[in-house]
C-alpha cells in the first residue's frame, strides 16, 4: 500500500512539473507555490459548479478567475442584470473568497 501511494505521489509530481515550469508564461506567475494554485483553482471550480447547478444558461459566458489572495474576478456577459447579480452573489458566498470584482456586462443576444 505504501509503495502504491509513493508511486502515485511521484507520478503526480512528475505530471505537475511541466505545469509549474511554464507558469511564468501565463497569468499565474504571481502564485509562488503549487499549493496556492490548487487552492485558487478549487475556489474557481466551486463557483463554476454552483453556477452550473442553478442551470442559469446565461452564465455560460461568465469567466471566473481567482487570485492567490482569494479575490475572484468575474468577466464576460450574461443575458440580464439579475443573472449578473446572481453570479456575483454565488461567488461572494463561496468558501475561501475574500472579495469579488466583476466586469460582467448585459448582452441580450448571447
Amino acid at each position: 500500500m505504501k509503495t502504491k501511494l509513493a508511486i502515485t505521489v511521484l507520478a503526480l509530481s512528475a505530471a505537475l512539473l511541466p505545469v509549474t515550469s511554464f507558469s511564468a508564461d501565463d497569468g499565474d506567475a504571481d502564485r509562488a507555490h503549487a499549493k496556492d494554485f490548487v487552492k485558487d483553482s478549487a475556489i474557481t471550480a466551486k463557483i463554476k459548479t454552483k453556477m452550473a447547478a442553478d442551470h442559469i444558461t446565461s452564465l455560460g459566458r461568465v469567466h471566473v478567475d481567482t487570485d492567490a489572495k482569494g479575490v475572484v474576478w468575474l468577466s464576460g456577459t450574461a443575458r440580464t442584470q439579475a443573472d449578473i447579480d446572481t453570479a456575483i452573489s454565488m461567488a461572494k458566498q463561496t468558501e475561501g473568497v475574500t472579495s469579488v470584482n466583476s466586469t460582467l456586462r448585459v448582452r441580450k443576444d448571447d
